[in-house]
């Protein structure tokens, strides 16, 4: 009673089983050193040293200020390291008067500090 059918028969279906396998690749990633050198002003400081011959007149000292003999304040051109060519002034230009000077008297005269 039951005749038989003949099949229907479908396309196939394919199911997958993926599988992974590793396999290096090389990928360059290049790198550039640059070296750079930035200028920077940097001040530089130079002194020119310049002499000057300045002459300081000691004007008039007062001979009761003093006990000693002011020709023992004067200071001669050999004694300043120069020539009198050099130093151009005369010798009575080269006294120095201690009270100008800031210095002691060779002396030591406590009325002349």
């Amino acid at each position: 009673m039951h005749r038989h059918v003949r099949p229907i028969i479908c396309p196939p279906k394919c199911v997958f089983h993926d599988s992974y396998i590793k396999r290096e690749v090389p990928v360059i990633h290049p790198i550039v050193n640059v070296n750079r050198q930035h200028i920077v002003n940097v001040p530089r400081h130079i002194y020119q040293p310049m002499t000057r011959n300045v002459v300081v007149d000691p004007g008039y000292m007062d001979p009761s200020q003093c006990h000693m003999n002011p020709a023992q304040n004067y200071m001669n051109p050999a004694q300043n390291n120069m020539s009198p060519a050099q130093n151009n002034m005369s010798p009575a230009q080269n006294y120095m008067n201690p009270a100008q000077n800031n210095m002691n008297p060779a002396h030591g005269c406590n009325r002349c500090k």
